[in-house]
């Protein structure tokens, strides 16, 4: 149990030593090579369906592979054995699942269900709760004892976090909004696009060469991915164009914490102190010109019950991803992220009647394919 006497749960202490500016982009291209690793992912957004946190030394393999998301990867991250409780995976593993699922359905249940399609709103309230709970934490408990080992001062924050932030901010607003036209069955198909945002971002940024073997792969899952669309019987441009704006967000938002966030290592629930804030300001500046004041009308109506216990399901999902990564090897990760988005699929289809065509079945097999060709390559 951390000492916490006296610590106020909303202030970020930024200490003196000064701000070294990152180094220029071309000596960060051993860091994106083609070369074997591990890997895994988290959920989104807070908790969504992609959870926040990636170490800034990952290899390029290790940023592509996704178990969430919310197109989940597998950070480096420090050893958390001797800090926190560890957990079996047979018991860790299932109990991410669930909750990674149950975010996205959830959401999806606020949307369509109860007729709440306020997603900006949503956003800033589930970060807003994050930024809450995640001082909370630190002052009762030793799951953010990560912090300690962070030197995070002012400069860094405005140059690194505060732009990072905007990308996540971004990725979360468009995503939860393509749930309110797209089934989830879809979203999740067009997710698998991500590693191949991944890798066209970071060649245009000169961070990774595209062999002959990674145009091969990405090719397979593009392929996949324009399947699945092609297959959508509901499909709606609006909803298709978020969708694909926040894989790019996202998957740009990656990227950048290579580039600025250069040695930091942060687990999903660090990472969630220090961007929560500064996302739910930015969400929240946006929701009376978005939704106006009806997300506050409206709110009652649907129950605090519900919206408090939507809420901790989300955080709870970032909890569960900082021990998720202490037990599970990158493989494991991205079985575990394959099944759970089969399973996402295969719920959507029994709770909201979403159809799948063979065609859609196809093409997201070619994805799956495509995403286990890399792994299996990059493992060698």
């Amino acid at each position: 149990m951390n000492n916490c006497a006296g610590r106020s749960l909303f202030t970020i202490h930024f200490p003196l030593p000064p701000f070294t500016s990152p180094a220029p982009m071309s000596q960060y291209s051993h860091r994106f090579s083609f070369a074997p690793s591990s890997r895994g992912e988290v959920g989104e957004g807070v908790g969504y369906v992609n959870p926040p946190g990636w170490s800034a030394d990952l290899k390029q393999e290790e940023l592509l592979e996704d178990p969430k998301d919310q197109v989940e990867i597998t950070p480096s991250l420090p050893q958390v054995g001797n800090r926190k409780t560890q957990l079996s995976a047979a018991i860790i593993i299932p109990i991410w699942i669930a909750l990674s699922s149950a975010v996205i359905l959830y959401n999806k249940y606020l949307y369509t269900n109860l007729a709440y399609s306020y997603p900006v709103f949503i956003t800033a309230y589930h970060l807003g709760c994050a930024a809450l709970g995640t001082r909370i934490l630190r002052a009762t408990t030793n799951l953010l004892d990560g912090l300690d080992k962070i030197e995070m001062t002012r400069e860094l924050y405005l140059r690194s976090i505060l732009p990072i932030g905007v990308l996540f901010s971004g990725s979360l607003i468009l995503s939860n909004t393509a749930y309110l036209t797209l089934s989830v069955s879809f979203i999740q198909m067009l997710k698998a696009f991500t590693p191949v945002a991944i890798l066209l971002i970071s060649a245009a940024f000169k961070l990774q060469v595209l062999n002959s073997r990674l145009i091969l792969i990405v090719l397979l899952i593009s392929t996949g991915c324009v399947l699945a669309a092609y297959g959508e019987l509901y499909f709606e441009m609006f909803g298709f164009i978020c969708q694909v704006s926040a894989v790019a967000f996202e998957s740009s938002r990656l990227v950048m914490i290579q580039i600025l966030l250069q040695g930091l290592k942060m687990d999903p629930l660090v990472s969630l102190y220090y961007y929560a804030p500064v996302c739910a300001i930015i969400n929240a500046f946006f929701i009376p010109f978005t939704e106006g004041f009806a997300p506050f009308r409206h709110f009652l109506r649907v129950g605090p019950l519900i919206m408090l216990s939507n809420a901790a399901v989300a955080f709870g999902l970032n909890v569960a991803a900082v021990f998720l990564i202490g037990v599970a090897g990158g493989l494991v990760l991205t079985l575990a992220g394959i099944f759970k988005d089969i399973l996402l699929i295969s719920s959507s289809c029994i709770f909201f009647g979403s159809p799948i065509t063979r065609i859609q079945i196809f093409g997201y097999s070619l994805a799956l394919v495509g995403l286990m060709a890399y792994k299996t390559s990059s493992s060698k």
